[in-house]
């Protein structure tokens, strides 16, 4: 199962009841953020996952509001006695831009790995459990969309595993695609589990005006969570001019993909009851929620 929570829901500035845009899910205990505005360690403690096991962050860009709350994070991260090394993923200058924020956080506890996405190379990692993919996204500067996939073995087949003489202290470690050397012969998962299950998917877009491949890029998420700067269609001008979404357009994009679910987040200052606007996005695709700060799901493999 995958816990996954919003920790921070607002775009531009933070309110005193809305924090900057930040997410975070929680796999076997290790956890992967996507963004770190400002605030987002307030809203981490408030939830209560803690700090130490804070694996992966990726950004989506470079906008203040994404990355401000970063250095304070990564500071509280070494206090709560992490030495693991930290996997940082972003568009290209990630580096450059972490080094000139680390100005003021020099000295860390633990290693940071930096994975800059470039499309021409690849558009798909796979980190620990994590299978993080992305796609570029229409912003002011680079920016990108992720998917995050969690893969689900098949079926471990006990009749072949029987058949094939493989010692039961053995079968756990092929079910963890570990490969087993017995009587001097080599077994892999392969051999003894089935097809592959379903997994899970959550998509996360931010900052962007829909592109084409967006539809195809989350398609089938069990969770899509997309921005939402402007509810009302009336500010499509705006929406357009600063490179951003309405409530409507990331509805259709639900719609279009066959999502399970749509959470909206990364709301405008100026709008402060976006739940009053949800029906916008429900009259085009239903199954839409207005995000909120740590706004908490448990998904679970089907």
């Amino acid at each position: 199962m995958l816990d996954v929570c919003l920790l921070g829901t607002g775009g531009m500035m933070p309110l005193p009841k809305r924090f900057l845009t930040s997410f975070i899910c929680r796999l076997n205990g290790k956890m992967l953020m996507i963004d770190c505005g400002e605030s987002t360690q307030v809203s981490l403690k408030m939830l209560g996952w803690g700090f130490k096991n804070i694996d992966i962050i990726c950004f989506t860009h470079f906008h203040a509001d994404h990355i401000s709350g970063f250095v304070g994070l990564l500071l509280t991260a070494g206090n709560s006695s992490r030495t693991e090394p930290m996997h940082l993923v972003g568009p290209k200058g990630l580096e450059s831009v972490v080094n000139s924020l680390r100005v003021i956080a020099p000295e860390l506890p633990f290693e940071l790995i930096f994975h800059e996405l470039d499309n021409s190379i690849n558009s798909e990692i796979r980190i620990d459990e994590f299978e993080i993919s992305w796609l570029q996204l229409e912003h002011r500067i680079p920016c990108v969309a992720y998917s995050i996939n969690i893969s689900r073995s098949g079926k471990f087949d006990v009749s072949k595993a029987l058949n094939l003489n493989i010692p039961k202290s053995s079968w756990s470690k092929l079910q963890k695609n570990e490969k087993v050397i017995h009587n001097g012969k080599v077994y892999t998962s392969d051999m003894v589990l089935g097809e592959q299950r379903k997994g899970i998917k959550v998509s996360y877009c931010t900052d962007s005006r829909p592109v084409q491949g967006l539809p195809d890029f989350v398609r089938n998420s069990d969770l899509f969570i997309c921005e939402g700067l402007y509810a009302d269609d009336e500010k499509l001008n705006k929406a357009i001019e600063y490179k951003h979404m309405l409530f409507s357009e990331a509805a259709k994009i639900a719609k279009q993909a066959s999502v399970s679910e749509l959470w909206l987040t990364h709301f405008s200052p100026s709008l402060t009851e976006p739940r009053e606007f949800l029906n916008v996005a429900t009259d085009i695709f239903e199954n839409s929620v207005v995000g909120y700060d740590r706004i908490t799901k448990t998904l679970l493999f089907n």
